[in-house]
């Protein structure tokens, strides 16, 4: 269980960062993805888009193994 909560947490990490890109996508704009701007600043959780891509790299990997 820790083992998926430090994955989930990367993988926000990383999707954070690749945000304006995988907007073109339709990423980030998913149900469950927070987006708010405090302070002047734009700050984003995509928590959805995470899972999402996480399921896929999931299946991806069981497909390919």
């Amino acid at each position: 269980m820790i083992r998926w909560v430090f994955v989930i947490f990367i993988m926000v990490i990383i999707i954070s960062r690749w945000l304006p890109w995988l907007e073109k996508l339709g990423l980030g704009h998913l149900p469950g993805d927070l987006r708010f701007r405090f302070g002047g600043r734009h700050y984003s959780f995509p928590f959805a888009s995470t899972i999402l891509l996480s399921v896929i790299a999931l299946l991806l990997g069981r497909f390919f193994k």
